[in-house]
This record gives C-alpha cells, structure tokens and sequence, in this order.
C-alpha cells in the first residue's frame, strides 16, 4: 500500500508555505487532489496530483538556510495588501524561501529564512518554541524596576503568557535598555507587554532565536547558516516544552 502523508506537510515540504499556511489554504478550499476539492484531515501519496491555487507542486528543492537581519520598513507577512517592501525582496537566491515567525514592520533582527516547511512548523509550533531573545529600548519613569515589572506580566490581550526573562542592559538618557526572553509570539507582544507596564519602545530588536544568534551582520544583510548551526536547531525544535 503507497505511503500517504497529511496535505500540509507535503505542501509545506515542496517549500510553497508553511504546514499553517497549507492548513489555512486547504480550509479555504484551494487545494485539489486528483481533481478533488481537499478538506482538512485529507492525505496524499507521491503519485497523486496537488494543485495549490491553480497550480501544480513545484519539484522539491534542496532544503536551505538563511540568517537574515531585517531591517525596519519590511514585513515578514507572505502577502501584503498595502504593497510594502517584503523580506523576500532581500534574499537574492535562485530558491524561493519564506520567514520563520514574523517581526512586524518596525521591529528588526535576527530572522530566519528557508524553504524547510517541516522545520518552520517545528520552530513556530507552541509545543516546541524556544526562546527567543530581544533588546527592547523602552523610554519612561527610571526610577522604576523595569525588568520587573516586565517580568511581572502574566497576561496579554486576555491570554496566559509564560514568564519572560528580563535583565537590564544599561540605562539610557529616556529610560532603559532591556534584553527580554520570550516563549511565544504573540502578536506585538513585547510592545504590549512594555505598554502595559507604562513605557514606550523606542526600538526592537530580536538578537537570538535558541542558540542561533544575530551576531554582527549589519542590517539589510543574510548569510547562509552553517551545517552545525542548521543541525542545532533541529535538535531544539525536536524538544517539546
């Protein structure tokens, strides 16, 4: 009997989405099997045909890696109503990849991009997320403990979070700059976390994804990752929380 595979890890494999993406297109019903419209749940052997948005699976690259440090003004989102620059546009290699997790317009750092689908599904998925470390420049009241009281915050937008690690960097003239470690992504979290406690950021930047770190590429800048550090990261997103 032909070994089957669910759809959206097939459609994340042959590197045109991520495995949430696949689902979401799945859902949407643009995703036929042999003609058939795909629903959720469905699977698929390597003999059937898989068209996504009218169009075949492309033939399976080779997996690559990209350390990417994003620049202020991009997004990170795959497609963007209001025509703003994508991270894609930075990345000028003959394979097509996708960002790992987003960072939103005004944020900068450390991303990763790749055409892996099964380790961006691994890297994003809650029961494997790592920490993921960012310099947060907050301006407000100094004689207040910042990194406690960021510490201190348990909730965002009506959701649980996990207990971030926060340590001063230095203090600056408007306020302090923080290193803050985070499980989750949720959305503009950091921000909302620095709202909640009274401060306003004035820049953020994530500087390490696990033992991945940003380094000292200047921004705008990739680099391919090196096999050591593509190996560890797998290891990482194979340890549940």
């Amino acid at each position: 009997m032909e070994n089957t595979e669910k759809l959206q890890k097939i459609i994340a494999a042959a590197g045109v989405c991520s495995r949430r993406k696949a689902e979401e297109l799945i859902a949407e019903g643009r995703v036929t099997v042999n003609g058939m419209v795909a629903t959720i749940g469905d699977k698929a052997g390597k003999n059937d045909e898989i068209i996504v948005d009218g169009k075949p699976l492309p033939v399976k690259s080779e997996n690559v890696y990209f350390l990417l440090n994003k620049p202020k003004g991009f997004v990170t989102t795959a497609a963007d109503e209001k025509g703003r620059k994508n991270v894609t546009e930075l990345i000028n290699e003959p394979e097509r990849v996708y960002p790992v997790g987003r960072l939103d317009m005004y944020s900068e750092g450390l991303l990763i991009m790749t055409n892996d689908g099964d380790l961006t599904y691994k890297l994003t998925h809650p029961r494997h997320e790592m920490y993921k470390e960012y310099l947060v420049g907050m301006m407000g009241d100094k004689k207040k403990d910042a990194a406690k009281l960021m510490e201190s915050v348990s909730e965002i937008d009506g959701y649980k979070i996990a207990k971030p690690i926060v340590r001063k960097i230095s203090e600056t003239e408007y306020g302090f700059v923080l290193s803050v470690k985070i499980r989750e992504g949720r959305n503009r979290q950091i921000r909302k976390m620095c709202e909640s406690c009274g401060y306003k950021v004035i820049f953020l930047k994530r500087v390490a994804v696990g033992s991945l770190k940003l380094g000292d590429l200047k921004s705008g800048q990739y680099r391919a990752l090196t096999k050591a550090e593509v190996e560890a990261l797998i290891k990482e997103a194979g340890n549940e929380k």
